[in-house]
């Protein structure tokens, strides 16, 4: 027994370095059905579970030791126009110096972290925006102009303020969540030209809601040719719960969208996902449910291009929800391992992990030390979740109102508060803001006529 022991670590130190010699590492490529974009940068489980630490979030390169998630949108560039005319940055627990007079992060310690992660063959990109982001542009002109800025900070520029150093980014992300479209455009179009004029590939992706057009975003989708689109089938009527509803789950509209009004006649539509019950307000799906989802998605529509989740400290946090979607789109099986073990999928041997899973024969399937089944087959939420119909539902008689203030639609809600609205009664089914009540979001259930 003692030989055998000897031998079996012996065998896992030259897989482990035969697989670090000779794996070729794949290259990024936007044109794939099975890519995985995961966000990073916030500590989304860490703000909701401030206890548990060993679960927040991790260096950016910790997400990097596998072949799993293939693109790290960082999360966010939350203003355009700070201190100096300069940006600024929010890296949650990562990142808390800012360049003297500024209110820009200087995270250059993260530089080879993020080279660590593209030599390793995903791309790193800048998120703009965020639920809360304060982004945008008053003209054309200031939007043209704003290019050149984070072409000098993030990609392939030069300044002295680079918020992480010598790293040059793959592109930018624009995840734009309120405010207006003015600039946007202009701002692309003359981004997108300093991009072709690079060494390297660059990316411009976007991550509209769900319900099309989207508000905030949907006209320059419309106009300029973005690369991906990160859908956000959550927080909303069209969410991952409904699946099964035709009339709620709009995945063929975003597809149509992609293949008669998007000038990028090549541009992917991806699957965005909360990777736990705690990630959204509403619409997260085990990996049971979620696996049929996207292989069918896949299967039917060509403009297909993965699946994003929000965000990495989630999956991770979850059983590593980030592998049983990887699976998914392998057409592997969902056996997420258990949350103090890595496991690599490869096809020479495993590289380096927290726990390494070896087999006599490596495969191209994931390999993990204990497999989770999941019995569930019908799209359900945990309890955590909250589920509604996509339109308001109407409660006979009448109801107390007293003390409940009146809907307003420069307030931002969550699934749960109360407003009037119209004599009636309303409670919000999630996250809303200027949807009005009984209006086609879906967005507030009405509990009746006021008394």
């Amino acid at each position: 027994m003692k030989i055998t022991v000897m031998l079996s670590k012996s065998y896992l130190t030259c897989a482990l370095f035969l697989g670090f010699v000779t794996r070729t590492i794949a290259q990024f490529d936007m044109s794939s059905n099975k890519n995985l974009a995961v966000y990073w940068g916030q500590n989304s489980y860490g703000a909701v579970n401030p206890s548990d630490t060993a679960n927040w979030q991790q260096p950016i390169s910790y997400y990097c030791n596998d072949d799993v998630i293939n693109t790290i949108p960082i999360a966010f560039l939350d203003e355009f126009y700070s201190t100096d005319n300069l940006p600024s940055i929010n890296l949650a627990n990562t990142c808390t110096t800012v360049f003297s007079g500024t209110n820009l992060l200087n995270c250059s310690f993260l530089a080879s972290d993020i080279e660590y992660c593209q030599a390793a063959g995903k791309i790193v990109t800048m998120s703009l925006g965020g639920a809360t982001g304060s982004v945008g542009f008053t003209s054309d002109s200031e939007g043209a102009a704003y290019a050149q800025t984070i072409w000098d900070l993030f990609l392939g520029g030069s300044s002295s303020t680079r918020p992480f150093g010598s790293a040059v980014l793959d592109g930018i992300d624009m995840d734009i969540e309120g405010g207006s479209q003015t600039g946007f455009v202009s701002f692309l179009t003359a981004l997108r030209t300093l991009m072709d004029g690079g060494s390297k590939p660059y990316y411009i992706t976007a991550a509209p809601q769900c319900p099309y057009p989207d508000a905030y975003i949907g006209t320059t989708l419309n106009e300029f040719a973005f690369d991906a689109v990160y859908v956000q089938f959550y927080n909303n009527y069209c969410e991952l719960t409904n699946y099964g509803n035709p009339n709620d789950w709009d995945y063929s509209t975003w597809a149509n969208w992609a293949e008669t009004v998007s000038p990028n006649p090549n541009v992917k539509v991806y699957i965005g996902a909360p990777a736990s019950s705690s990630a959204a307000g509403s619409g997260y799906v085990s990996p049971s449910t979620f696996t049929p989802i996207i292989q069918e998605t896949m299967a039917e529509y060509s403009s297909f291009g993965g699946v994003m989740l929000w965000d990495a400290s989630q999956a991770y946090a979850n059983d590593r929800y980030d592998i049983s979607v990887k699976d998914a789109l392998l057409g592997g099986t969902v056996a997420p391992p258990p949350t103090t073990t890595t496991t690599i999928t490869t096809t020479t041997a495993p590289t380096s992990t927290t726990t390494v899973t070896v087999t006599t024969t490596p495969t191209t399937t994931t390999t993990t030390s204990t497999t989770t089944t999941t019995t569930s087959t019908t799209i359900t939420t945990t309890s955590t979740s909250t589920t509604s119909s996509p339109s308001p539902t109407a409660t006979s008689g009448t109801v107390s109102c007293a003390g409940v203030a009146a809907w307003q639609s420069s307030v931002a809600y969550v699934g749960g508060d109360e407003v009037t609205y119209g004599g009636d009664l309303w409670t919000a089914n999630w996250w809303s803001e200027a949807d009005v009540p009984g209006g086609a979001s879906g967005d507030w259930a009405n509990d009746g006529v006021c008394a």
